[in-house]
């Protein structure tokens, strides 16, 4: 798990976690994607990607819900993350461990 020098929060009791580099985040761009149980508890789990309500649901889950750094390598898309970042709902330490990791992600 990589976790900035602060310990932000994800939500009480657990930390963001945090990609090293914004290049290992491969995940798809296209097509439909179910997130694991541990990521979102909601029978619903398949978000289609093309939807652009969808996309952003299924990015603020797995931001606000990972404990693994894998899940952020398989699910999570560095230009799509950039592109979506200042639209994503995000819990406060979530957002601040991000942008202190990885300067491209604050806003201007």
């Amino acid at each position: 798990m990589s976790v900035t020098a602060h310990a932000y929060l994800a939500r009480p009791g657990r930390p963001a976690v945090v990609a090293r580099t914004l290049d290992e985040l491969t995940g798809p761009t296209t097509g439909i994607v179910e997130l694991p149980v541990r990521l979102m508890w909601s029978s619903e789990r398949a978000f289609d990607l093309g939807d652009p309500d969808e996309l952003l649901w299924m990015y603020e889950n797995v931001l606000r819900e990972t404990s693994r750094v894998e899940d952020l390598r398989e699910l999570i898309h560095a230009g799509t993350l950039r592109r979506l970042w200042p639209l994503l709902n995000l819990p406060r330490g979530v957002r601040l461990a991000w942008e202190g990791r990885h300067r491209s992600l604050r806003p201007a």
